[in-house]
């Protein structure tokens, strides 16, 4: 299993890549949610709004997902790939069986 943690502007971004990767069967699940967001940027801090999109999948799917992030959006943002140590058997179970396993040859 892998989560996909990927910062967006607007909630309706989330929504828009959750809906696209739900139908491209490249997604269990998805979750977004608002934050706040402090960074350095051409020498200045700033602190603005932002939304979080998590996205449960298979491994081996990164490049897949990221195609269809960037075809929603055109800035930079952070895409990070986790691999949880510890997964409860039912959902890994519904994983399995909604999302083919690629294994961890793609990047």
């Amino acid at each position: 299993m892998r989560l996909y943690y990927v910062t967006l502007n607007t909630a309706a971004e989330a929504e828009a890549i959750s809906r696209a990767l739900l139908r491209a069967n490249l997604a269990l699940c998805t979750n977004w949610f608002p934050i706040h967001c402090a960074y350095r940027w051409e020498g200045e801090i700033r602190t603005e709004p932002e939304t979080v999109l998590i996205i449960k999948t298979q491994a081996g799917y990164r490049d897949r997902l990221e195609a269809v992030i960037r075809a929603h959006i055109d800035y930079t943002n952070c895409i990070v790939e986790l691999e949880p140590t510890g997964v409860n058997p039912g959902f890994l179970d519904w994983l399995n069986r909604e999302i083919s396993p690629l294994g961890v040859a793609q990047s």
